[in-house]
């Protein structure tokens, strides 16, 4: 690896061996894939794992397009590979089999009929590419005149056959059936399901892979990649000879991501073996099956890249717009979680691996479903419940640089004219500016409520304690390092709802926050609300634990907060 250069976001493998770039072999997948023989693998990786790149390995090894193209794999593992008998038992598929590879990578739309012609595009360039097939006298003029019209804006119908139409094509060329590679497959569907088009973009695919995986004669072969396994009863429905690999399977555990001995190895190549304490600090955490540390790829090359310098690479780039979608919305249980979370702590949940985008919006077990398949997730315990029926996953944030990300993403929710509103109720929280800390606070109720409340279903009385928690999540992100901040634990005789101490217990004042809704039954006005909110501080002694732990009265704040649709009011 030594004074390689190393090309961040490179992902055709042919240009990487011929530009002699820096590149960790992969290429034991080919004999991994291969030697499973299963019909059809569904494998799922989170995103910058090196799934695409794998991708085009594969096609530049099974390909008849890169036939004679052995050049590309000498000095590999796959070269190596011999049969009992002694003979490279490998060499001899190198180039042999015609091959389909499409990506939905760049399949991105607000609308359904954007992603329908965007798709529709994908499939057209394909026929583009093998447009040499119009030239064989073993296609009649029916099938000329099929393969000509596949053009960008066909219907959806015929888009959802056109792979399987290519693949008899090829197969009636070569005699030989094809193999075909989808990468990316779930990207239009993460997309749809944001937009709210989920049902149209379901009914279109769930025809394709039946088309192109189910009821394909001509089909060899076929791998699917993407992040999440988006359930069977979406888009899979038909394809009962799928073979899911997710990252509980033990199966493929260390051709996606780096191992550390891997990624150890590289540093040291590079000049950087004094970095590799901080690199498993910052990028290490992931596991796949029973195999732990793994690390992610793109923030592996690029600390290489970039001389050892320590970003968060991996969760900045793009990708991340579904997760705080989700944890935005997210119920209080959510939020509450997502507060252990940050505090570097674990918690417990039963998963199911299947997505169901439709139980995104109230099932929380779905939420971390997709959290631990997108890689922001770690298991660090399993155990099985209901004699071994169930399994129960102990479930951490995956590292420092996803720790990272997230406390980026909360400041987000208070972003826009919001933001210097936060900051400023925050400075005017510490120094005891009621008046200001009402008026900041108004600003931020006014423009982050719309953003922490728009999940279906939410009543008025839930919306406030969804802003409630995503507000303390902003005080955990903002006063990191200087404010020990907790929620909604036992003191005294009951439970406040916010505390904040500082961690020098000599300097500053500690804080106990109440927040209240107005109720219209038992209260005349906000100021009434407030009272009840000072009301119970007093009556559970709120103060009690701080007072324990060493802190005088005067040193201990109380505020009340009490809402009242977007209107606050602070005492």
């Amino acid at each position: 690896m030594a004074g390689k250069i190393v090309n961040i976001g490179e992902q055709r493998f042919d240009r990487i061996i011929e530009e002699d770039k820096f590149y960790i072999d992969k290429t034991g997948f080919i004999k991994e894939w291969w030697e499973y023989g299963s019909t059809v693998t569904l494998i799922t990786r989170p995103r910058r794992f090196g799934k695409t790149l794998n991708m085009s390995m594969l096609e530049c090894f099974f390909s008849n397009k890169y036939a004679n193209r052995g050049d590309l794999f000498e000095g590999l593992s796959i070269w190596k590979e011999k049969a009992s008998s002694g003979a490279y038992k490998y060499r001899e598929l190198q180039g042999t089999f015609p091959v389909i590879f499409l990506s939905f990578a760049n399949i991105k739309a607000e609308k359904y009929a954007d992603m329908e012609y965007k798709i529709t595009k994908a499939i057209a360039d394909l026929y583009g590419q093998n447009s040499y097939l119009l030239e064989s006298s073993l296609l009649s003029e029916n099938d000329k005149k099929y393969f000509k019209s596949i053009q960008p804006g066909i219907s959806g119908a015929v888009a959802a056959g056109a792979v399987n139409s290519l693949a008899n094509f090829m197969h009636s060329y070569y005699g030989k059936d094809v193999i075909i590679l989808v990468d990316e497959y779930d990207t239009p569907m993460q997309e749809a399901w944001l937009s709210g088009y989920w049902d149209e973009a379901a009914g279109f695919f769930s025809g394709f892979f039946n088309s192109t995986f189910k009821t394909n004669p001509y089909l060899c072969r076929g791998l699917i990649t993407g992040i999440t396994r988006i359930s069977k009863e979406s888009i899979f429905s038909d394809l009962n000879n799928l073979d899911i690999i997710t990252t509980t399977s033990d199966e493929y555990a260390t051709s996606f991501g780096f191992t550390e001995e891997e990624v150890f190895a590289a540093l040291e190549g590079a000049g950087l073996g004094s970095e590799k304490q901080g690199v498993k600090e910052w990028y290490d955490g992931f596991t796949f099956g029973s195999h732990t540390d793994i690390y992610n790829p793109w923030s592996i090359a690029s600390f290489i890249g970039k001389k050892g310098k320590y970003k968060p690479y991996w969760t900045n780039t793009s990708g991340n717009g579904l997760v705080s979608s989700l944890i935005r919305k997210g119920t209080p249980a959510i939020k509450q979680t997502m507060e252990e979370l940050l505090r570097g702590k674990s918690f417990e949940a039963m998963l199911d691996e299947q997505i169901v985008y439709s139980q995104l919006d109230g099932s929380a077990n779905a939420v971390w479903s997709l959290l631990l398949a997108a890689g922001y997730l770690k298991v660090c315990d399993l155990k099985y419940t209901d004699g071994q029926k169930r399994a129960v996953y102990a479930l951490a944030l995956t590292n420092m640089e996803v720790g990272m990300m997230f406390e980026d993403m909360v400041r987000e929710w208070f972003g826009g004219n919001a933001e210097s509103a936060y900051n400023d109720f925050i400075k005017a929280l510490l120094i005891d500016d009621v008046e200001a800390m009402n008026e900041f606070m108004n600003k931020v109720a006014l423009h982050s409520f719309s953003s922490f409340d728009v999940a279906q279903g939410v009543s008025d009385d839930d919306a406030p304690e969804r802003f409630y928690h995503g507000f303390v999540l902003g005080l955990m992100v903002e006063l990191s390092g200087k404010y020990e901040i907790t929620s909604n634990r036992e003191s005294g005789f009951g439970r406040y709802d916010v505390l904040l101490k500082p961690i020098d217990k000599d300097k500053g004042n500690a804080y106990i926050i109440e927040f209240k809704v107005y109720k219209a039954y038992k209260e005349k006005t906000l100021g009434e609300t407030l009272a009840n909110a000072h009301a119970q501080i007093e009556e559970k002694k709120y103060e009690a634990a701080l007072i324990s732990e060493g802190f005088k009265p005067e040193r201990i704040r109380k505020y009340g907060f009490a809402f009242k649709g977007k209107e606050c009011l602070i005492g």
